[in-house]
């Protein structure tokens, strides 16, 4: 914490606390009940700010799979800070970190590095935001070059208190306790690609670690659970891909269906894909080659 000052740091530890409020602020729906509206409202928060993490902070943000205008950027940012992620900078510095110590000691949301079983899946799944390590070791100079999103790292809790505010006004302590709920289940899906997809699921690409494709996880997070792909292949914009008897198969991918609207509408560009031949020659049981179809017609 010692490179951060100290409105940066105060700015930071409001994050973790506005998460346990939101999880204290679900029991609201036990004492209101839950109306079709709200229910809808619960959705609909769910997978647009679902989207803007993954889509944005994520795929966009952090490893560059595609390009977009800056605003587009900057918006996503701010909704996905409403989904009680924290600030771009922050986001990205962790994550970049997890990538180049992945599941290793220094692997600060690994289920499998410092502690595993219950311990290491409680940690991987929100522990780790209550420790020291919750401050990333240092932010990324892209983001913090620019003085929006610097802005919007800083005051990451504006959107997420606001959406809080408008629930409120919408539908009264009913849309407060949706928008309650539907941060915390959001909150808990983004953290199961940490844990789960570390855990459960299969690895048909070379990773060096122990992330997996896992299906449940790519439900509840629109694509990102398709984690063994990213890993192997970070750069791509597409997440919903595997392996199969030695062919590429394409997988159900939410978030790339959305970059690709974008792109339809002239707002994504320059889509980064790994080729069949990159997949193939990174697949964990590699595709017979023509010669030896060839010898094996031949028998």
């Amino acid at each position: 914490m010692r490179h951060f000052s100290l409105p940066t740091i105060i700015s930071y530890v409001i994050g973790p606390i506005l998460i346990i409020v939101s999880h204290l602020g679900s029991s609201l729906v036990f004492v209101t009940g839950l109306s079709g509206g709200a229910i809808a409202w619960i959705i609909a928060l769910y997978l647009i700010r679902m989207l803007a993490t993954t889509g944005i902070y994520h795929r966009l943000l952090t490893h560059k799979s595609y390009q977009s205008p800056a605003p587009l950027l900057w918006i996503g940012s701010i909704v996905a800070a409403s989904a009680g992620q924290m600030g771009p900078s922050w986001w990205k510095a962790h994550h970049l970190h997890h990538h180049q110590h992945s599941d290793q000691l220094l692997d600060v949301h690994s289920p499998c590095a410092s502690a595993q079983g219950l311990r290491g899946f409680y940690w991987s799944q929100g522990g780790w935001l209550l420790s020291p390590q919750f401050f990333p070791a240092k932010l990324p100079p892209d983001v913090e070059n620019d003085p929006v999103l610097k802005a919007i790292d800083r005051l990451h809790f504006v959107p997420l208190v606001s959406l809080g505010l408008i629930s409120y006004f919408i539908g009264g302590l009913e849309y407060l306790g949706a928008f309650f709920l539907s941060t915390t289940l959001l909150f808990h899906g983004v953290q199961t690609v940490n844990s789960l997809s570390h855990l459960f699921g299969t690895q048909p690409f070379i990773s060096n670690d122990q992330s997996r494709n896992s299906a449940l996880v790519a439900f509840l997070t629109l694509g990102e659970g398709w984690h063994n792909l990213h890993h192997a292949f970070q750069f791509s914009s597409r997440h919903g891909i595997t392996i199969r008897d030695g062919q590429v198969v394409y997988l159900p991918d939410p978030t790339y269906s959305f970059i690709k609207l974008l792109e339809f509408f002239k707002l994504a560009s320059k889509l980064r894909l790994p080729s069949e031949k990159d997949l193939l020659a990174k697949a964990r049981v590699q595709a017979p080659s023509t010669l030896d179809l060839e010898l094996a017609s031949k028998k």
